[in-house]
């Protein structure tokens, strides 16, 4: 498999400079993703999740993506077999451009645009290579019926009758003088289900990106009570179908969560939520494992697999910034023209500090989550042509 580079012709007719770096860059990426690349095999499966920041409406005022930066975000997806994608926005141009990049071998499966001021309008997609990954033509989003949904307080303000969480400071009485009550609700962003198959592994990839809120208060409880209600949903789903695959000789349907689940680290609460319910997070990638000291915890991969075939031989964390963006005057010098004057979030001079603007901006570029890979065994050949020899 090979990236569609053609493009970066016609890139150089427009700005013959730009295409020259990117074509150096991707050329250092390559060498920088090897390793992961060089474990491609027709006996396992390539898994990763990437939360790709605002994927890409600008809305933010950051500026828009450069053209270089689609290629090195295809570079990255060529990678893996199968990339759950989130913060991909309403428009799916972005997502369409890195697709031509990456070949007509790829395709994506890809939810509506999620309504309401806690969704962004965000979709989630599935990104695969439809050489080692097909379709089992089953796909949805998860709807919590009524004795799971989750609770959170809120009230209704008298302009266009909008709904107003309470704040995180308020307790339970004085919410309720306050006159939050609470509601039952569906997740914020909701999950997208997947039916896929690559080898003799058939398994149902459930992608997230779990409400944030805060750090503390109610709103932290309300992203812990996501998290609980998405692996409560699987867990039961699971156990009812084990009984039914039981009687007919079949395995029941092994099921991998995957995606931005805002976990806070590997004690907290919201990874303990996390991993209730029967699910685990493989080893290769729990933890601090393949994580440096002042990286986030919140992209996870937690499987809940009937299959005693299942096996997880590898996994890590990309580094975006290896090769492209880098961290040095070199880069900043090339990159500072496209930079805003000042911050879009809180109206600061960049030139204040140049270099620590530079490395926020940068994010806008390719995105302030790294992905996250497990390698997982999909040959199953030997262990069943032994069930006729023993």
């Amino acid at each position: 498999m090979s990236n569609n580079y053609t493009g970066l012709r016609h890139f150089a007719k427009s700005d013959e400079k730009a295409a020259k770096r990117c074509a150096e860059r991707l050329l250092k990426m390559r060498e920088a993703l090897g390793p992961i690349r060089a474990r491609k095999s027709d006996r396992t499966l390539l898994v990763a999740t990437w939360n790709i920041r605002d994927f890409d409406s600008n809305k933010f005022k950051f500026g828009p993506r450069l053209e270089e930066s689609f290629y090195y975000i295809a570079e990255i997806i060529s990678c893996f077999d199968l990339v759950a994608v989130q913060e991909v926005n309403r428009d799916l141009s972005a997502l369409e451009k890195t697709m031509r990049i990456l070949g007509r071998e790829w395709d994506y499966i890809v939810t509506d645009a999620t309504e309401g001021s806690g969704g962004n309008e965000e979709r989630m997609a599935f990104v695969y290579n439809t050489e080692k990954v097909w379709f089992r033509k089953v796909a949805g989003e998860v709807v919590l019926p009524d004795g799971q949904l989750i609770i959170s307080r809120k009230k209704l303000t008298k302009k266009e009758g909008k709904a107003v969480e309470a704040p995180d400071e308020a307790e339970t009485e004085a919410a309720a003088r306050a006159g939050f009550k609470e509601v039952r609700q569906q997740f914020s962003r909701t999950p997208f289900l997947v039916a896929f198959q690559s080898g003799w592994f058939k398994f149902s990839l459930c992608t997230v990106h779990i409400y944030f809120g805060d750090d503390r208060g109610e709103k932290l409880e309300r992203r812990v009570k996501e998290i609980e209600a998405l692996v409560k949903f699987f867990a039961k789903r699971q156990n009812r179908e084990s009984k039914d695959e039981k009687k007919s000789g079949r395995l029941p349907e092994n099921y991998i969560l995957l995606g931005d689940f805002n976990v806070v680290s590997p004690e907290h609460e919201t990874m303990q939520a996390l991993k209730a319910e029967g699910f685990t997070v493989p080893k290769e990638i729990d933890g601090d494992q393949v994580r440096d000291e002042d990286d986030h915890f919140y992209d996870q991969i937690a499987v809940r697999v009937k299959d005693e075939r299942f096996q997880v031989s590898d996994g890590g964390i990309v580094d975006m910034f290896a090769a492209v963006f880098r961290d040095d005057p070199e880069d900043l010098e090339i990159y500072k023209k496209f930079m805003p004057k000042k911050d879009p979030e809180n109206g600061a001079r960049a030139a204040k500090d140049v270099e620590a603007f530079y490395r926020k901006w940068r994010t806008w570029q390719m995105s302030d989550h790294a992905p996250l890979w497990v390698e997982i065994a999909t040959d199953f050949t030997e262990h069943y042509l032994k069930q006729f020899v023993d």
